[in-house]
């Protein structure tokens, strides 16, 4: 019998995976993706009796009609900007690593899915699989749920790879580097602001209380930034969005936190998401409009987003060194 398995040694695989996105911006698809969502136990961490009937018959029937609204806001001629973003690192990645490594993107939600990612590695008979998932500060409603999704393909099949897991990189030289150059473009085209606002997407405070170590991850991400660039207390500050639900969540809110900034006299503000790999929803929509409607209704003057590294060189750069320190010895 011929060992199919014989050169799998030489080779590697790299999941690259994100949230994922809908297929497109319509009633049905974001139904069947936030259904994926908000099933996941990493996410929504309520006994399943009290949530499921909450999430089937309250949510599903009134979250997707809106959410639908606010995707076909910023989506593009070629799709979904977190999709095109993350399309294009798989191709520049692919087009620039090592031959002897084959790199996969895989959503955590959505398509194309971590199981499939899994399936072209399984298919090339590698043995040995970095998971990179695009989330700098790691937190379980992402990064630990992007391990239950690997691990629960493994368990359900006879193959077991080599697994190295890549979880977190909030202080990572390259990845604080791109930012504060990010910072100083954004400076430097636009003036400098009255204050900039670090904004992290939410969790509920509870998960905190549990251990997770996420809001400590965003508030290191933030003051070494903030001290490569030589910015005082005063001059910057960290804030939490996309909050939903009544129970508490991470503090302060970013848009209690605008609405007493405009109030007291800041003219002109600059947010940067350094939690988001790549721009989507939370950060087009929700804080380059909603946001940036917010502050200006309430007295504010000039509001700017700093775009995430996207696809951009530093992304790349940040992304292979990640890659080659993970795989180091392999």
């Amino acid at each position: 019998m011929k060992n199919e398995y014989i050169d799998s040694n030489k080779k590697i695989g790299v999941l690259i995976s994100n949230l994922g996105t809908p297929d497109s911006p319509s009633r049905k698809d974001l139904k069947k993706y936030l259904n994926q969502f908000l099933m996941d136990k990493r996410v929504i961490d309520l006994p399943r009796l009290l949530w499921i009937p909450i999430l089937k018959i309250i949510i599903l029937n009134i979250r997707p009609r809106k959410s639908a609204k606010l995707y076909r806001s910023i989506w593009t001629d070629k799709g979904s900007p977190l999709m095109v973003f993350s399309k294009n690192i798989l191709k520049k990645l692919s087009d620039s690593i090592d031959d002897r490594i084959t790199v996969a993107l895989g959503m955590r939600y959505g398509s194309p899915s971590i199981k499939e990612a899994m399936d072209i590695f399984k298919k090339e008979k590698i043995s040995k699989i970095l998971v990179f998932p695009l989330y700098p500060q790691a937190g379980s409603p992402t990064t630990s749920s992007t391990f239950d999704a690997v691990t629960d393909y493994l368990r359900n099949i006879s193959w077991m790879p080599d697994l190295r897991f890549v979880s977190g990189y909030h202080d990572h030289n390259a990845y604080i580097s791109a930012l504060v150059r990010s910072v100083k473009n954004s400076f430097s085209e636009h003036g400098r602001p009255d204050k900039l606002i670090f904004s992290f997407h939410g969790m509920p405070y509870r998960y905190l209380e549990k251990g997770d170590p996420y809001y400590c991850f965003c508030h290191k991400t933030a003051r070494l930034t903030a001290e490569k660039l030589d910015l005082d207390e005063y001059s910057y500050d960290i804030a939490f969005q996309s909050r939903f639900g009544s129970d508490k969540w991470l503090e302060p809110y970013i848009d209690r936190l605008l609405v007493n900034e405009a109030n007291n006299g800041t003219k002109y503000i600059q947010v940067i998401s350094p939690g988001f790999a790549v721009d989507c929803l939370e950060t087009l929509e929700e804080i380059s409009i909603q946001y940036r409607e917010l502050f200006i209704s309430n007295g504010g003057k000039r509001f700017e987003y700093i775009p995430c590294l996207n696809d951009g060189q530093d992304q790349l750069d940040l992304i292979r060194s990640i890659i080659d320190d993970s795989i180091s010895g392999w």
